[in-house]
């Protein structure tokens, strides 16, 4: 009767403890609204007006590289009224509010998971478009981060491992693929693996690399006659004598950034089939590794004629950001 007495006495110390260190997690129910929407809320005769003119060139501005215009965010609005639980769960929101302060805040899972929530108040409409428009980065990449976040986690569930791709073994670097993808060429140099979505559309994937022989090289402006390089000696086309270059008449949009801490140029363009009707959207990393002197460069496009790409594109940019070295 005693041991119970103390192991009881026990039991009740240790659940105090917990209870009074950890307290309770917050469970929110599943974020809704799709990947690239957003839903803002602010009044009606302000997204009519200036307010929601300087809203809008921010957040459905075009995506670059795409054949098509497409915006970067599907956007729909509410005003505060209306903001009640019908909404309280979409995934990404901006509140816009004309208060007695200037501000900007972002809010994390707030209502549901995952789900960003980001505040601008202003004291008059004239402030409100001002910090609006100084962050317009701010704004765009605070969505953009947690999107990719979510397809990360959505579709890198089953990826194949480092060790089973002789290319990441051999170059030391690697980028997860999911396993829906199907290989087409791993050769220790150049790797390619292709994604079939129905019909003739398909989002691809290639990883390779080239020295640094120059400083244009390093400078990140020889990135499309490289590309064309790998092209001619890797990716054919249908009919002899074609394969896939740079579009000739659409020159890429590179910036220099930052993945995952390694120094790296985005560039964001439209290939096309030499000798043949065929083309599309990529988007590349060329990563800078000057230890081994040379350019690595991991990079998504797709065919898919006739219907909106952004989605498709989004989904090749997260798989390109899970690059590492080693």
């Amino acid at each position: 009767m005693k041991k119970l007495t103390a192991l009881f006495v026990i039991l009740v110390l240790l659940s105090s403890c917990n209870s009074s260190s950890e307290p309770p997690k917050k469970i929110l129910k599943e974020a809704n609204g799709r990947i690239n929407s957003l839903l803002v809320v602010m009044k009606d005769i302000q997204w009519e007006g200036t307010l929601g003119d300087a809203l809008r060139e921010v957040v459905a501005e075009p995506v670059l590289g795409l054949p098509q215009p497409e915006a970067q965010f599907e956007v729909s609005q509410v005003s505060q009224d209306y903001f009640g639980r019908m909404f309280r769960a979409t995934r990404n929101v901006i509140s816009v509010e004309i208060t007695d302060e200037n501000s900007l805040k972002i809010s994390k899972d707030v209502f549901a998971s995952p789900q960003v929530i980001l505040s601008i108040t202003g004291t008059s409409e004239e402030e409100a478009v001002k910090i609006i428009k100084e962050n317009k980065d701010k704004i765009v990449s605070a969505f953009k981060l947690s999107d990719i976040s979510s397809v990360q986690k959505n579709i890198l569930k089953s990826y194949y491992a480092v060790d089973k791709i002789k290319t990441f073994k051999e170059q030391n670097y690697s980028i997860k693929i999911p396993k829906k993808y199907n290989v087409v060429e791993d050769n220790g140099e150049f790797c390619w693996y292709r994604y079939r979505m129905g019909g003739d559309h398909t989002m691809e994937l290639i990883t390779y690399t080239y020295p640094l022989e120059s400083p244009e090289d390093e400078a990140g402006e020889n990135i499309s006659i490289n590309r064309n390089v790998i092209g001619s000696k890797y990716i054919p086309g249908q009919i002899e004598g074609s394969y896939m270059i740079t579009e000739e008449a659409y020159t890429p949009h590179t910036f220099k950034v930052n993945l995952n801490g390694y120094e790296a140029y985005e560039t964001r363009g439209k290939w096309e089939v030499y000798n043949m009707y065929m083309a599309g959207p990529f988007l590349s990393y060329s990563i800078l590794d000057k230890a081994n002197n040379r350019m690595i460069v991991v990079e998504g496009f797709t065919f898919a004629p006739a219907i909106n790409k952004r989605d498709y594109m989004f989904e090749l940019e997260a798989i390109l950001r899970t690059f590492k070295m080693g």
